[in-house]
This record gives C-alpha cells, sequence and structure tokens, in this order.
C-alpha cells in the first residue's frame, strides 16, 4: 500500500460541485466546481478535463485545465501548458509553461514579509513625528 502523502484525493470528470470545497490533503479536480476551494497546507492540482470557476486558497497549485477565479498560494503556482487561467495570483513562486493562457494581476510578494515590511514602515512614520506636532500645541 502506498503511503498516504504519495496519493491524493480526487474529484472525477463527471462530478459537479457547487459550493465551498475545504480539506487537509492534496486534491486533483477533473470536474466541475464552482464556489470555494480551501487547501491552506495542500497541494490543488486542477486536471486537464477541469472547469472550476471559484476562488482557491492553498500551498502549492498546479493547472492543467481552466480555471476562472483568484489564486492565493503560501508556495508555488504552476501554468501547465495547454492551461487557462483568468483571475489574479498571490504566490510566492510562479510558472508558466508555453501555451497556456493566463489574464491577470501577478503578485509575488510573499504576505509575511510584505506585511512585516509595512508594519516597520508604519512604526518609522509615526516615530519621527514629535508628539503634539500636528496640532501646534503651546500652552
Amino acid at each position: 500500500m502506498p503511503p498516504a502523502e504519495a496519493t491524493a484525493a480526487a474529484i472525477g470528470k463527471s462530478v459537479q460541485i457547487y459550493g465551498e470545497v475545504k480539506g487537509s490533503e492534496d486534491l486533483l479536480v477533473d470536474g466541475t466546481i464552482e464556489g470555494t476551494i480551501t487547501l491552506s497546507e495542500s497541494r490543488l492540482t486542477i486536471g486537464p478535463n477541469a472547469h472550476v470557476q471559484a476562488n482557491v486558497s492553498a500551498r502549492d497549485v498546479v493547472i492543467l485545465g481552466t480555471l476562472t477565479g483568484d489564486i492565493v498560494a503560501s508556495g508555488r503556482v504552476e501554468l501547465r501548458a495547454g492551461s487557462n487561467l483568468k483571475g489574479d495570483i498571490r504566490a510566492g513562486r510562479l510558472s508558466i509553461e508555453e501555451n497556456a493562457i493566463f489574464s491577470g494581476k501577478v503578485d509575488l510578494a510573499v504576505a509575511e514579509r510584505a506585511s512585516a515590511s509595512h508594519t516597520a514602515a508604519a512604526g518609522a512614520a509615526s516615530a519621527s513625528a514629535p508628539s503634539g506636532a500636528l496640532f501646534n500645541a503651546t500652552n
């Protein structure tokens, strides 16, 4: 019997899901999903026969079929040859093969790094202004 991490749960070609899909294991979608897909610490693979209209959140996302929706990935997003993505990507890494179709924006900033630098910049800005400078307090 193969190890559990080597296999992924699968949604077959004839399966249609309307709503929210959540899980904590790798998932292969080859059917139709409309809604949201959340696999925080797992890999999502959109198969070559899949037609997905969903916002996706996963560790890694591999697209072979069609996805309409935004992707948030803590790891890597791969658009393989023949894939079609209409939506924005926010991920740590991005790979696009030849003959992949993509329409949207890409943000490759890692969320933790972006929020840490924003917090540091806000702290520096507030520290540089003297107390009461905005109101010109002279009592």
